[in-house]
């Protein structure tokens, strides 16, 4: 394989011209492969059509008769068009669908590349026309940020008569001595005949046998797929970190022409099993909890991230107790799949729909989603296919005025031409083509008695005027519990800490900054000054302490509810967001460097195995109104704990304290939230009252507190 990284150049372009550009340099500007156009100075702002040039030598003499050769664009946004040597090699649309064309009699000594590729931005908000997701339209991008660009790497690659230009693996069923795996093989033949293919299993992680397995295949000339079973004898499982080991085994599926090996590839597959029953996750048949969050692209300029940038956000993410990571409307690098893989953190893998979309996309939205489960179905680590993010009318989160309410409201109650038609329509190809995921038509669906089952629920109550405060989301909870089955999405935004924050922004945060950070940096200002002060901090180290403080109340708010209704209903708790993708103001609770917010250290300790918290109205109270504290423990961990010590005391405004109880406790592996105790009191005296609760003699101990504002009557 030759990949074609250097002697690259671009053009922006008003209009294409079938291939036929100036030879000379003039107007050319110089690119790095992969990237992105705008991360060119001169390119920072544009966006729609380019095309890129690169020129390269081949040694012809190398080639044998039989050798085939093809050209592969791994990934490019938006729409493409290669022309090698002056020869159309035909369109192609999709950013993260392989574009792989033969190019054997185009080959020359010298040779040039010509790539039109067209990604214009989104005009219509309501009616988008690109599956792009996040890329084109959403809350946590830089607006004018266009991802137009060849981001992964574009590759020369060579065969004999069989091409072997795709391949697949993935569990079917685990028994107690095998696993049954399903095989799928895209391959081009140049003729008719007899082909035998053989797959090689060796162990990655663990000691183990290899084991090896051949099939003879009659093949027709042309494109065509395979797919068949393997029996893997005695498999070594793939779990999440928090349950086990993510065991993995190296495959090598050679397909073999006329006795000679005519082309391979090489695949890093888990065997595991997942299911959602009601909405409770079982992992190889074991029942767990998911605590995970959503991610977004790791960076907006996704070609540039890593193996090793990827491992951060993973290992940020295991440090925080979390097990599954939602990628948020977007196919991801490819690198990003492999380390979640070993680092044994399960996906919740959006297909690339955000909002609404034109009716029009139907056809290609289906060819699309197609390619995402074969490209991505051997991952271990992608546990659950969902269509689309959120398919109401947005395109503005920020803006609350009563037409966008009423808007959001009418189509969540009613018709909506995406959720009913197209979002059902690739639930069900995708369960067509892959039968061992479950499949969710479009995340954030409420359930509503009578009118809809609803599948996994966003609750913002604390942050959005559409959803309410936090009193309006308890009464909610408790009467539509099914919204409680598995929440993706809750939280609030908070600034960055200082040092990070004065990377993009003054100190001093005037009238002119604070339009700034709304217009191009994801601030939300007057949603959430609904909600805290924060204008009104003497400084940005305040502003930045009350931000991350209210996130964290809001972050732990949730998380607690869910934790108490854990499997009565709740099987997920994925709040949002884990990172920022450039630097923002936004929901996440690690910024665009990497340095872990406040509230990410709240959500640890929330997050935490063996857990001890209390659950009470979050309003204010007041003087002689009788308040009730219960203190609860749970235990996630499949070990149970023999002898922890819980203690929990109330301290008034004074910092006297009123009550105060202790238990050594113990909680089976596993289990449900328990009820440990209950401190009653009435307060006499307004002022801010603090709960702390500790839970020690645990893998990791907890220590935390709660405030609870007491007012005068009149208040």
């Amino acid at each position: 394989m030759l990949t074609l990284t250097d002697n690259w150049q671009v053009r922006p372009l008003d209009e294409f011209q079938l291939g036929i550009y100036p030879r000379s340099d003039e107007g050319w500007l110089p690119a790095n492969i992969p990237g992105h156009w705008q991360q060119i100075p001169e390119l920072e702002h544009h966006a729609g059509k380019v095309v890129y040039r690169c020129r390269f030598p081949f040694a012809l003499a190398d080639a044998s008769a039989h050798t085939r050769y093809w050209l592969r664009i791994n990934g490019a946004f938006y729409a493409s068009r290669p022309y090698l040597n002056g020869v159309d090699l035909g369109g192609h649309t999709g950013y993260f669908i392989p574009c792989e064309r033969e190019v054997t009699r185009l080959l020359q000594e010298s040779n040039t590349l010509l790539v039109e590729l067209d990604c214009p931005d989104e005009r219509d908000k309501l009616g988008k026309r690109m599956i792009t997701g996040v890329f084109s339209h959403w809350d946590c991008f830089d607006p004018k940020a266009n991802p137009g660009g060849i981001w992964l790497p574009v590759e020369l690659h060579s065969s004999g008569p069989v091409r072997l230009q795709h391949a697949g693996v993935r569990t079917e069923t685990v028994g107690p001595t095998f696993a049954q795996l399903r095989f799928q093989l895209d391959l081009d033949a140049a003729a008719a005949g007899l082909i035998t293919l053989r797959f090689t299993f060796v162990p990655r992680t663990f000691t183990g046998a290899i084991q090896s397995f051949t099939q003879t295949r009659r093949v027709r000339a042309g494109h065509q797929e395979l797919n068949g079973l393997l029996k893997l004898e005695d498999p070594q499982l793939w779990w999440t970190h928090d349950l086990g080991r993510p065991d993995l085994y190296d495959v090598q599926i050679e397909v073999l022409h006329a006795d000679e090996r005519s082309d391979s590839a090489d695949l890093v597959i888990g065997v595991r099993q997942f299911e959602l029953r009601d909405w409770i996750p079982y992992l190889n048949g074991e029942r767990f909890l998911v605590k995970g969050n959503n991610y977004p692209p790791g960076d907006i300029r996704i070609a540039t991230m890593t193996r090793e940038r990827c491992e951060i956000d993973l290992e940020l993410a295991k440090a925080c107790h979390m097990n599954l990571l939602r990628v948020h409307a977007h196919v991801d690098h490819p690198v990003f799949y492999t380390a979640a893989d070993a680092a044994g953190v399960l996906l919740w893998q959006d297909f690339p729909l955000q909002w609404l979309y034109d009716p029009g996309i139907l056809p290609d939205a289906l060819r699309q989603v197609r390619a995402m489960v074969r490209l991505l179905g051997s991952h271990p680590s992608i546990v659950i296919w969902c269509m689309h993010n959120e398919s109401v009318p947005v395109e503005d989160t920020a803006d609350e005025s009563l037409f966008a309410r009423l808007r959001t409201y009418q189509n969540a109650f009613g018709f909506s031409w995406n959720r009913d038609v197209m979002d059902t329509q690739l639930k069900a190809e995708v369960e067509r083509h892959d039968p061992t995921r479950p499949a969710v038509r479009s995340s954030g669906e409420m359930a509503v008695p009578r009118l809809r089952e609803g599948t996994d629920a966003h609750v913002y109550f604390g942050w959005y005027s559409t959803y309410g405060t936090l009193e309006m989301g308890d009464v909610m909870q408790q009467r539509f519990p099914a919204n409680l089955r598995f929440v993706t999405e809750f939280g609030a935004q908070s600034f960055p800490n200082l040092e990070s924050s004065l990377r993009f922004m003054p100190e001093q945060l005037d009238d002119a900054a604070i339009e700034h950070l709304e217009a191009r940096h994801g601030l939300q200002g007057t949603i959430m000054g609904h909600w805290i002060p924060w204008r009104e901090a003497p400084d940005l180290s305040e502003m930045i302490r009350h931000s991350q403080a209210y996130q964290s109340f809001i972050n732990r708010h949730y998380i607690d509810r869910l934790r108490l209704a854990k499997y009565q209903p709740t099987g997920g708790i994925v709040p949002f967001l884990l990172v920022d993708p450039y630097p923002a103001v936004l929901w996440s609770v690690i910024d665009y460097w990497r340095v872990p917010k406040s509230s990410y250290y709240a959500m640890q300790t929330a997050f935490s195995p063996q857990y001890a918290f209390s659950v009470f109205a979050p309003d204010s109270y007041a003087i002689g109104t009788p308040i009730e504290l219960p203190i609860y423990a749970v235990n996630d961990a499949r070990q149970p704990v023999r002898g922890a010590r819980l203690s929990a005391g109330l301290a008034d405004p004074a910092g006297t304290i009123l009550a105060e109880v202790n238990h050594r406790i113990d909680l089976s592996a596993d289990c449900a939230t328990q009820t440990i105790d209950r401190l009653r009191f009435t307060p006499t005296r307004p002022g801010q009252y603090t709960l702390t609760i500790t839970l020690s003699a645990v893998p990791h101990p907890v220590e935390h507190a709660y405030t609870i504002d007491v007012l005068m009557p009149d208040a």
